[in-house]
């Protein structure tokens, strides 16, 4: 395995930049995630690191080695596609080693004549016959050997394609959003084997998804991607308690953010809807806030730190509900919240409150802000934006 550096990777198609000098570093065995919306750049990205699509500038390193000459087979990284490219004539062991067939027997070696007159390639297709079994037993499709991809279901040709990837030894495997044909219980079924598959290989993996639960349930890290930019790069965890900018806080997180607009008061303190909130933003650039408050962060009561809303409807998820709300003071924003189904339903009008230490506060230009939270007496009690 090998780690990879991509330095000032920049493409555009036509008059349309898709990236914008993408510098990123990953490491040996790292499991890292480009996650965002759909038209990010996120699979030209990773189609660029594979060799697939050429970069208008910039450069790819793997293992400490520019690989911009070479071509995609040169450059051995192993890439598992969104409809896993299985050849439907084959057999699952066909399918598994065919990288190995084309890469070590010649082309006459390969046409079906020779398969009983060249003694080599019964040594080569045997030495073959082992290494695909080896990676057929860690991935248990060993029984289905003599299948083809239209006889299994969605989440054995999932296997079926990493072992087809696995069977190459490469540097690196490239995943584009592999999960997304399957459905809800196979995907979640799907990320524990490859979250285990990762750990036991200890495999630099790169995988590309839009659904967040993904990222933030399989990575190391993630980079969460938007309009050919990185916007922010770290662990799940940093990346849902300190979202850099309001676009990384409404794409991550489930339901998303709920975003207030605020402003600075005369103290120098948030002021959200009349309400002056216990949060120093003296050294704010502008004015114009905004203040940012997970669902979960959200409870039905009164308190120094909450907004007025109307009661709309509720989402039951089973042991807990999403409940959603107008803001009363702007009935276009819509406010969540997610509680236990042991709390009853409100009616009318009702405060939602919060804990200073809960707020995200973003300036005019969506960046997030180091603040600092203060109890009644004034003192400091939390900056909420310290670099971890």
């Amino acid at each position: 395995m090998a780690g990879l550096t991509l330095r000032g990777i920049h493409k555009a198609f036509g008059d349309t930049a898709v990236l914008n000098d993408i510098d990123l570093d990953i490491a040996d065995g790292e499991f890292l995630t480009l996650v965002g919306p759909s038209g990010c750049g996120k699979s030209t990205l990773l189609r660029i690191i594979a060799g697939l699509e050429s970069q208008d500038r910039g450069s790819v390193s793997i293992g400490g080695t520019s690989v911009d000459h070479l071509r995609p087979h040169e450059r051995r990284i192993a890439m598992v596609f969104q409809n896993y490219a299985l050849y439907p004539h084959m057999s699952v062991f066909d399918n598994i080693a065919l990288p190995l067939t084309m890469t070590r027997l010649n082309l006459f070696e390969r046409l079906p004549l020779m398969r009983q007159l060249s003694p080599r390639r019964r040594r080569v297709m045997d030495g073959i016959a082992r290494e695909v079994r080896a990676v057929a037993e860690q991935l248990r499709i060993e029984s289905f050997f003599h299948r083809r991809p239209g006889q299994l279901s969605g989440g054995q040709r999932q296997r079926v394609a990493l072992g087809r990837a696995m069977v190459r030894h490469p540097q690196a495997f490239l995943m584009d959003e592999p999960l997304s044909n399957l459905d809800a219980k196979l995907r979640v079924h799907m990320r524990g084997e490859l979250t285990e598959l990762h750990a036991r290989l200890g495999a630099t993996m790169i995988y590309v998804t839009h659904d967040q639960i993904e990222a933030m349930t399989m990575s190391d890290r993630l980079a969460v991607m938007d309009h050919g930019n990185i916007l922010q790069l770290g662990t799940p965890a940093e990346v849902y308690e300190r979202p850099a900018t309001t676009a990384v806080a409404q794409f991550i997180g489930s339901p998303a953010i709920n975003l207030f607009p605020a402003h600075v008061g005369p103290g120098g303190q948030v002021e959200l809807l009349g309400r002056t909130l216990p949060i120093d933003v003296r050294n704010a650039p502008t004015p114009e806030l905004t203040v940012g408050v997970r669902p979960e962060a959200m409870r039905i009561g009164g308190g120094p730190c909450a907004v007025t809303c109307r009661f709309r409807r509720r989402e039951n998820l089973g042991s807990e509900s999403i409940l959603q709300f107008d803001l009363a003071a702007s009935p276009e924003v819509a406010v969540l919240c997610r509680v236990d189904n042991s709390i009853p339903i409100p009616e009318g009008e009702v405060p939602l409150a919060f804990e200073p230490r809960d707020c995200h506060v973003f300036d005019n230009n969506g960046r997030r802000l180091e603040v600092e939270s203060r109890n009644a007496a004034g003192r400091d009690v939390r900056r909420a934006s310290e670099a971890r």
